[in-house]
């Protein structure tokens, strides 16, 4: 009989014990730190003391959807308001292809040269179907993004605009309380994000392009009548000529609009991003521009204005959420599609239906 132990190499033999090198006490230490660096007493002093870090995460915390962030966010906010509105914000908007990103960066590198602090900021709809962002602005302004006079914030993708547009007017607050003094809001051109973006600046700028066929034909009329000033951009090379054209023909049309409540006849103006060339004189009317509203008070009530509104969106849009969350509104919400479905009740009916629920 075979005694002898076996050996075969399908034995698995026992491990050398690996030594207890992470100290748990170290971790929790991490924790804790971790934690009080993002606690709201914490951020907004960072954030009064112009640290970006604290910014960023702030910024995230409003862009939240968590209750939990929203508490936060909002107690942040409130410790800011008394730091904010301290700045010129300037609305930019245009349509793709327009250049806004490297005119953004050449406006943002002659503001830093300035002794500006500048913060760009996006309202952007996104991708309803891929929720992916249509601005890629930091990856554009790659010089800008690199200067610590500048913040640079894309907003949050796959929101509704309305979202989007609350969110970018509390990270005003918020870049303001961090000693920003210019804030730039863009809009990618394309939509109603426009409308949302005059709701929250002082000075709207509307960048053209020479030849794109909508000189006189009043394309976006309303967006045309936002305008405090309207930029024929890419005025260089071959384009020169057109652009001094285009100028022409605009200021003959934006006389035909009716006046301003602020009484500002708004300019136009030729510049090229790329060459850097323009974009003084543009700072320069923004300037006039706040001077002559300030002195005739538009400035004022307009910002009061602005505040008005953003209260009964806001009220408007907390009741909307609150309406559809609700678990017996969606429940009942489905019913009365399959009757409206079925000819057995009408959107009107229905709708009176589901708002005497509440």
């Amino acid at each position: 009989m075979n005694t002898k132990p076996n050996k075969s190499a399908l034995k698995e033999n026992e491990g050398i014990s690996q030594p207890e090198i992470v100290n748990q006490k170290s971790i929790s230490n991490i924790k804790r730190k971790r934690k009080q660096s993002s606690s709201p007493e914490k951020l907004i002093k960072d954030i009064l003391r112009g640290d970006i870090t604290a910014l960023s995460k702030a910024i995230t915390l409003v862009e939240s959807k968590n209750i939990t962030h929203l508490k936060k966010a909002n107690t942040i906010l409130k410790a800011c308001l008394p730091y904010a509105n301290k700045s010129i914000r300037i609305g930019i908007t245009g349509v793709p292809g327009v250049g806004k990103s490297t005119f953004i960066e050449a406006f943002g590198m002659h503001l830093t040269s300035l002794n500006k602090k500048v913060a760009v900021l996006a309202v952007d709809p996104s991708s309803s179907l891929t929720k992916g962002s249509i601005l890629g602005d930091k990856t554009r302004m790659d010089e800008l993004v690199k200067n610590k006079s500048a913040y640079i914030r894309p907003s949050a993708s796959g929101d509704s605009l309305g979202g989007v547009a609350r969110k970018t007017r509390e990270a005003i607050i918020l870049c303001e309380a961090a000693g920003f003094n210019t804030i730039v809001i863009e809009t990618v051109g394309v939509g109603q994000s426009e409308t949302a973006v005059h709701s929250m600046v002082d000075f709207f700028l509307l960048l053209k392009l020479a030849g794109a066929g909508d000189e006189l034909q009043g394309i976006k009329r309303g967006i045309i009548e936002m305008a405090d000033t309207i930029a024929i951009n890419k005025a260089d090379g071959d384009n020169l000529k057109r652009a001094k054209l285009a100028k022409v023909e605009f200021n003959r049309a934006l006389h035909l609009y009716p006046e301003k409540t602020s009484n500002w006849q708004p300019k136009v103006v030729t510049c090229s991003a790329i060459n850097n060339d323009g974009v003084n004189e543009l700072w320069t009317i923004i300037k006039s521009y706040i001077s002559h509203t300030s002195d005739n008070n538009y400035f004022e009530q307009k910002r009061n204005a602005q505040n008005k509104y953003w209260l009964l969106q806001t009220i408007e849009d907390q009741l909307k959420s609150d309406f559809f969350n609700s678990k017996k509104i969606k429940k009942e919400l489905l019913n009365q599609i399959k009757l409206i479905e079925s000819n057995k009740t009408t959107p009107f009916a229905a709708a009176d239906y589901l708002l005497g629920l509440k």
